[in-house]
């Protein structure tokens, strides 16, 4: 018990003296805090790009590819493989017709609003059961696109991010003259990302014949998707590989996410090696300028363990004001910020928000922490090891 008081009485004073060492102190706090923010700012953009890629489909939808290819952008399906996929047993169906979308992919270039530079967005071609299958998704702005016509409608994120994509607005892909109609929204998926039109439309602009990369279906029950699997796997017409939607964009988010946290943790170390000597030297500066109040509290009876601890304290103190500071202007800054990101296995835009969540804030907290016990330990040891008569005699 006499000990925690000690400690307790150290820490007070070494507190109540913190504004004569102001600069020092705001020096590790602000060195702090910049690293919190920068490590809080890279991880939310992974956080944000998996949250929208995990958004985006659904147990019960499988999204059926050419037999070994990696994403839409490298299947192709022909016209009767699509239909025998479409009616195959496990597919749901409105009356007699199965809820099914055969869609064509295709990419064109934009400029985006931020710096109006061309980027790669998906035009996708999609059948009248594309959003049967997608029920999430609707009409928000304008209306949808008549069957037949050179027209399109565009996800809210990627009408936020690219130039020119404002319903009632005329744009050129190509040699064709396109009429945007319509926005929809699917509730923060990567849809949103998208334009759609239709199929039959983008296969003649494109000179694509009757060729699909893609065929999504509602299926009965998400418990459908391994006998739908098997049942495909079995007939010699098709050779195909089924994911089930959700699982699909999980791992077309995962590169991705891995190589920005790959990218954040290095550069959040480096950061966190510069605060520790920021801390180390706001730490050093206290100590010198309470070496005789320190010898003081020694010939007063205070063990130097404690003089140790509330040192460590103080640090620590210093350091969760930095990240509490820094994930507190990264949620404000950052959080839902909106971009879009080149996605590796499409080459085409992802719009996105940042997300700062809790635990990623959490984790902030943690790295500053581990900055003040690293930059506070020396400091709390000079001043623990500091010779009484010395410190004294200079009074």
């Amino acid at each position: 018990m006499r000990f925690l008081n000690q400690v307790l009485a150290v820490t007070r004073l070494n507190i109540l003296n913190l504004p004569r060492r102001l600069a020092t102190s705001a020096v590790a706090i602000v060195g702090i805090m910049a690293v919190v923010v920068v490590f809080a700012a890279v991880m939310s953009m992974a956080r944000g790009f998996e949250r929208t890629m995990s958004l985006t489909g659904a147990d019960d939808i499988a999204i059926v590819l050419r037999g070994g290819a990696t994403a839409e952008l490298n299947s192709g399906l022909s016209n009767e493989q699509t239909t025998i996929i479409a009616g195959t047993p496990g597919v749901m169906r409105d009356g007699d017709d199965p809820i099914a979308s055969a869609e064509l992919f295709v990419l064109v270039d934009i400029r985006k609003r931020s710096n109006n530079k061309d980027a790669n967005v998906t035009l996708r071609g999609i059948q009248d059961g594309a959003f049967a299958v997608r029920e999430n998704l609707e009409i928000v702005e304008g209306r949808m696109f008549e069957t037949g016509k050179n027209e399109m409608i565009v996800g809210r994120g990627a009408q936020q991010q690219f130039i020119g994509l404002e319903t009632g607005t005329s744009i050129r892909f190509g040699r064709v003259d396109w009429q945007v109609v319509g926005a929809f929204e699917d509730g923060g998926s990567v849809t949103e990302s998208e334009i759609w039109t239709d199929v039959r439309v983008l296969q003649d602009a494109y000179r694509r014949g009757n060729s699909f990369q893609s065929v999504r279906v509602k299926l009965e029950s998400a418990d459908s998707l391994e006998s739908f699997q098997q049942t495909l796997a079995d007939d010699p017409r098709v050779d195909v590989d089924v994911y089930s939607e959700r699982d699909y964009f999980a791992s077309q988010a995962e590169g991705l996410t891995q190589f920005i946290e790959l990218l954040g943790y290095p550069i959040t170390i480096l950061m966190a090696i510069g605060a520790v000597f920021g801390a180390l030297n706001s730490m050093y500066a206290s100590v010198s300028a309470r070496g005789t109040e320190i010898a003081t509290l020694r010939a007063l009876g205070f063990g130097p363990f404690a003089v140790l601890i509330s040192t460590i304290v103080e640090s620590t103190l210093l350091a969760l004001a930095g990240g509490a500071l820094g994930g507190a202007l990264a949620f404000v800054v950052f959080n839902g910020l909106s971009v879009s990101t080149l996605a590796g296995n499409t080459f085409s835009q992802v719009v996105f928000d940042f997300a700062v969540t809790p635990d990623l804030l959490m984790q902030g907290l943690k790295v500053a922490l581990v900055i003040g016990l690293v930059g506070g330990f020396l400091p709390a040891l000079r001043a623990a090891r500091l010779p009484v008569a010395q410190a004294l005699r200079e009074l």
